[in-house]
């Protein structure tokens, strides 16, 4: 289930969280740093300022979501 409080850049689990919730048959790597972006804007609850966003930043997102996505895919 999402998230309902305020997310912030520096809620990186968080963020993919949601964004599994938002999208879950989408996998990670097909998502590009710029789609990846507007995904992460257009989260209801997200209340940072797109401003602070780097590459960096949505590259460390988009490893988390694609570790995540495997765990999901295969469960311990």
């Amino acid at each position: 289930m999402p998230n309902i409080n305020p997310l912030y850049w520096d809620s990186t689990y968080e963020i993919v969280l949601n964004l599994i919730g938002a999208y879950p048959e989408l996998d990670p790597d097909q998502v590009g740093i710029q789609q990846l972006l507007e995904m992460v804007l257009a989260l209801p609850n997200f209340a940072d300022d797109p401003v602070l966003a780097n590459e960096d930043l949505l590259v460390d997102i988009l490893r988390v979501w694609y570790e995540e996505a495997l765990f999901y895919d295969n469960p311990i």
